[in-house]
C-alpha cells in the first residue's frame, strides 16, 4: 500500500483499525484491572501516538479530560527519555502538573519499536484507589499531604521491571495489592496495544506510521475549522459561581471566535484556595477541548487535528491554572464546571448542540477496616441529573462533563464496609421545563464494618444549582445527610459503627419554558417517579389521577 497516499475507503479502514486496537488495549485492562474504579467506573484511557508523539487513536471507553493531557503528558516524558528509550521499556508518571490534575490518575507509557527504530506510542491512564496521603479527597492544604508524586521515570527497563520503584510505591499506599495490580494491568494493556500497531503495520506494508497519522490529523483538523467557520464571529462570555470549600469562587470564560480558530480565555477566574480542588492548567485546557469538540466534530474520532485550531488560556494562579504548593485531588470538583462555562456561553448561536447544566458527579473516598481488621480504602462514583437540551429531556442520575461508570451495590458493598440500604430517584429534583432536567437520586450508605470510618467528601452543587436554558428551571440542589444531620459535602467526617450517610444528587437544568411541556409528558414523569403528584400540580399544573 502506498505510504503517503490513502484513497477515502483505506482511510476509513485504517483509521477505524486504530481505533479498535485502543478498544483491544481497554478490553484487556478492564479484565486485568483489580480496582473497581476501572473495571466497573472505567475511569481510564488508552491511546496510540504516532513517532513524533501526536496523539492519532483513543479507545472509546475513555475520560473525556484525557483528550488534552495524554499528549501533554508524553511530550514531557519525551523531553526527559527521548532518544533514550530502548524496547522493552515502560515509562510512568502521576504528576499533576503534566498530567490529569491530581495524582491518582498514573500514566503508563510504552515506546513500540520497529526494526529497531520508534514506531509510535502507547499509552494508559488510569485513575488508582489509593495513592497515600490523606486520600482522594479536597481536605489537603497543601500539594504535599496528597500523597506519593511520582517523577517522570523508567518502571520497566529494556523488558525488566525496577523492584526499587514497586516497593517504593507498595509503602506509600493504603491498598497495595489493589495498587500494583491496577499498575500491572496498565503495562499489560500498554504490551497488547504495541503488539497490535506492529501487526497492523505489517499487514498493511507500513513502514512507519507518519503519512497515516499526517492523514488522519489533517482531515480532522479541517473537519474542525469547518464547523467553526460556519460559526459567527464574536466574542461571547459566561461566568458562574461555585463553592470552594468554605469560599465561594468566581469563574469567567471569554470565548473569541475568529474564521476557522477559536480561543477560550478565563480571564477573571478567581484565586487558588487552600483545599484540594484547585484545577492544574491541563486540566482545564482539557476540559475547553472537549467541550469545544462536543459542539463542533462529535462524530469524529478523538486525536490531536482536533486540537489545532483551538487556543485556551487561563491567568496564572487562578483557580484553573493553579500551581504547586496548590493541592488538586479533587480538581473536578471545580473542572467540570469548564464545560457548562463554555455552553452558557455559545449557547445563543448553537442552541441546538448545548446542554442545560448537569447535576455533576458526587465522588467520595471512605478509610477504614474491615471486620476482620484489615484495611480498607474505596471510591464510591454517584450521579446529578443530566442537564436537557433541545428535544431531549436530561437523562437521569448520568454523569456531567465525565461519564464514569458508577460501582454495582454487589460488588462496592464486600469492598467498602458500607451497606447500601437505599438507591432511589429523587422526586421534582430535575429542573422544569419544556425538556426536563435529569432527576438525581437518594442513597443512604450505613457503616456496618463494626469500626469508625472516615468519609471524605467531593461534592458541589451545594449552593448554586444546575441553572436551565432558555427559561427552564435550575436542578435541586445536592445534600450530604450524616444521621440526620446537614453536613459539608466538601470535607471529612467520620462514619461511626451504625451510622448512615445520606446522599441527595442535584437535578439537571430545564430546558425551554416549562408551559410549554405537554401534559401527557407530565404525566409519563409522574408514571416514571421524576415528579411527585405535589410537584406535577406545582411546577407544570397537572393534577394526579390515576
Amino acid at each position: 500500500m502506498a505510504e503517503t497516499q490513502f484513497d477515502p475507503v483505506d482511510l476509513s479502514i485504517l483509521w477505524d483499525r486504530l481505533c479498535s486496537i485502543t478498544d483491544e488495549g481497554a478490553t484487556a485492562l478492564i479484565r486485568t484491572s483489580f480496582s473497581t474504579l476501572v473495571r466497573e467506573g472505567f475511569d481510564l484511557s488508552v491511546l496510540i501516538f504516532d513517532a513524533d508523539g501526536r496523539m492519532i487513536a483513543q479507545s472509546k471507553k475513555c475520560i473525556p479530560v484525557f483528550i488534552g493531557t495524554a499528549p501533554v503528558t508524553l511530550s514531557h516524558m519525551l523531553k526527559k527519555y527521548g532518544g533514550k528509550l530502548v524496547s522493552g521499556d515502560v515509562v510512568i508518571s502521576n504528576d499533576p502538573q503534566i498530567g490529569t490534575g491530581h495524582m491518582y490518575d498514573l500514566a503508563v507509557m510504552r515506546p513500540i519499536f520497529r526494526d529497531g527504530t520508534v514506531a509510535g506510542y502507547a499509552m494508559s491512564i488510569t485513575h488508582l484507589p489509593d495513592i497515600g496521603g490523606m486520600g482522594f479527597s479536597v481536605s489537603a492544604r497543601e500539594i504535599y499531604h496528597e500523597g506519593l508524586r511520582l517523577p517522570i521515570l523508567k518502571l520497566v527497563k529494556a523488558g525488566v521491571i525496577d523492584e526499587d520503584v514497586i516497593e517504593l510505591i507498595r509503602l506509600n499506599v493504603r491498598v497495595p495489592d489493589q495498587v500494583m495490580g491496577d499498575i500491572h494491568a496498565s503495562v499489560a494493556s500498554t504490551t497488547v496495544v504495541a503488539r497490535h500497531v506492529l501487526d497492523f503495520m505489517e499487514e498493511y506494508d507500513l513502514a512507519s506510521l507518519t503519512p497515516l497519522a499526517d492523514e488522519i490529523l489533517r482531515q480532522t483538523e479541517a473537519a474542525v475549522r469547518k464547523a467553526l467557520l460556519a460559526l459567527p464571529d464574536a466574542e461571547y462570555t459566561s461566568e458562574t459561581d461555585v463553592e470552594a470549600f468554605d469560599e465561594i469562587r468566581t469563574l469567567k470564560c471569554r470565548v473569541i471566535k475568529t474564521g476557522d480558530t477559536l480561543t477560550v480565555d478565563f480571564e477573571g477566574t478567581g484565586p487558588c484556595v487552600g483545599a484540594g480542588i484547585n484545577v492544574p492548567f491541563p486540566y482545564t485546557r482539557s476540559m475547553a477541548l472537549y467541550a469545544i469538540k462536543c459542539l463542533t466534530t462529535p462524530d469524529i474520532p478523538n486525536n490531536d487535528g482536533s486540537t489545532v485550531p483551538i487556543d485556551v488560556v487561563a491567568p496564572v494562579g487562578s483557580i484553573l491554572h493553579a500551581l504547586p504548593p496548590a493541592p488538586s485531588a479533587g480538581r473536578h470538583t471545580i473542572g467540570h464546571f469548564v464545560v457548562p462555562l463554555i455552553f452558557s456561553a455559545m449557547a445563543e448561536i448553537v442552541p441546538d448542540r448545548v446542554t442545560a447544566a448537569s447535576g455533576l458527579t458526587d465522588i467520595l473516598t471512605v478509610q477504614g477496616r474491615h471486620p476482620d481488621g484489615t484495611p480498607l480504602s474505596a471510591t464510591y462514583f454517584a450521579a446529578g441529573g443530566f442537564g436537557a437540551l433541545s428535544g431531549l429531556d436530561g437523562r437521569q442520575t448520568t454523569p456531567g462533563s465525565s461519564n464514569i461508570g458508577t460501582n454495582p451495590v454487589e460488588i462496592f458493598e464486600p469492598m467498602s464496609g458500607l451497606l447500601i440500604e437505599k438507591k432511589a430517584m429523587r422526586p421534582d429534583s430535575g429542573g422544569a421545563g419544556e425538556f426536563h432536567g435529569g432527576a438525581g437520586q437518594t442513597i443512604v450508605l450505613r457503616n456496618v464494618s463494626g469500626h469508625d470510618m472516615t468519609v471524605f467528601t467531593m461534592g458541589n452543587r451545594t449552593q448554586f444549582p444546575a441553572t436551565g436554558l432558555f427559561g427552564g428551571k435550575p436542578g435541586a440542589l445536592r445534600e450530604h445527610w450524616i444521621d440526620g444531620e446537614k453536613v459539608s459535602a466538601q470535607g471529612r467526617h467520620v462514619l461511626a459503627p451504625g451510622s448512615a450517610l445520606t446522599l441527595h444528587q442535584a437535578g439537571g437544568g430545564g430546558y425551554g419554558p416549562p408551559a410549554r411541556r405537554p401534559t401527557v409528558e407530565v404525566k409519563k414523569d409522574l408514571e416514571k417517579g421524576f415528579l411527585s403528584p405535589d410537584g406535577a400540580a406545582r411546577i407544570y399544573g397537572v393534577r394526579w389521577e390515576r
